[in-house]
């Protein structure tokens, strides 16, 4: 007969984690802390494996597994020896095929910083400040094999405002993605949870392609809001926002949007003023106030950015 002890570990919901980065630690942690919770395994992406998720694992005795094909046999084979009850997806790089996703008796589940069944893919934070949404949602749904389509088991809203931009988004998602998934696993250990077919919010829904070297050059050519909202979008600890004058290339990191300023015409990227702490630029529209720049120690009325 198994003692006491071996009794209370086989009652444990056994989780094997895969995942990568911030998104994956503050959520970690949380699963560490209920005692109900018992990670067998982290697998972490396996060109540039997380160190932060490696130390966690040797603190906690968790083992740490990398691979290069998750859906090979010898992977499949090496993760069913952890007879885990679900696995969990976390900012992991990999897509799953059929027969692991269903290896667990719970089988596997996603967390997604979109609002499903739009902003699936990659970016999706950038993409929605680009976008001028005034909200984004956290998702966490089942996967299937193809990309962020799972039935959703779990969503929630958070505002965006003009105050907002990438870092106040991750931030907000590196918090939310934790909390909306602990609370999704305890409801799929209770036996609580539903689940919700991605077409019955919306037939089709959208992706979001992953931003590439070179989708950070600015457009002047464009309304003054959309400036805003695409420098915002990429802001450190993003690429920023750039563009050149006089062969020089400037990282723009922050704009603020003048209230009430005029439309009118003139030649966009024209620099139309200067005062102690940023300059004003042209745009398609009216103008908008540049207050967070580098790259150029100098800058007079009449230069024109490109």
């Amino acid at each position: 007969m198994p003692n006491d002890k071996n009794i209370f570990l086989m009652n444990k919901f056994k989780i094997g984690y895969f995942a990568d980065g911030p998104w994956s630690h503050k959520a970690l942690n949380k699963i560490l802390l209920d005692s109900n919770l018992k990670v067998k395994f982290i697998c972490a992406r396996h060109a540039k494996p997380c160190q932060i998720l490696k130390e966690l694992a040797e603190k906690n005795n968790i083992d740490f597994l990398t691979h290069p094909r998750v859906n090979s046999d010898e992977f499949f084979k090496i993760v069913g020896d952890y007879d885990c009850d679900i696995f969990i997806s976390m900012s992991f790089d990999q897509i799953f095929k059929k027969r692991i996703i269903e290896l667990p008796k719970f089988k596997t589940i996603n967390c997604h910083a979109g609002k499903l069944p739009f902003y699936r893919g990659r970016n999706v934070l950038n993409w929605a400040l680009i976008n001028d949404e005034k909200e984004f949602g956290i998702t966490v749904h089942y996967m299937d094999e193809t990309i962020d389509t799972g039935d959703i088991l779990n969503q929630k809203v958070f505002p965006i405002t003009d105050e907002d931009n990438y870092e106040t988004l991750l931030n907000t998602a590196y918090t939310g993605c934790a909390e909306l998934l602990y609370q999704t696993i305890k409801l799929i250990e209770k036996g609580k949870i539903s689940r919700k077919k991605q077409s019955k919010i919306h037939p089709v829904g959208f992706y979001c392609t992953a931003r590439q070297k070179g989708d950070e050059l600015l457009n002047w050519n464009q309304p003054s809001r959309d400036i805003f909202n695409f420098v915002r979008a990429i802001c450190r600890p993003g690429p920023e926002a750039r563009t050149f004058c006089k062969q020089t290339e400037i990282k723009i990191n922050q704009t603020e949007l003048i209230p009430e300023a005029p439309i009118f015409k003139g030649t966009p990227g024209a620099v139309l003023g200067i005062d102690s702490d940023g300059f004003f630029v042209k745009m398609y529209d009216s103008y908008i106030k540049v207050v967070d720049w580098s790259g150029l120690s100098s800058i007079k009325i009449g230069d024109r950015f490109k």
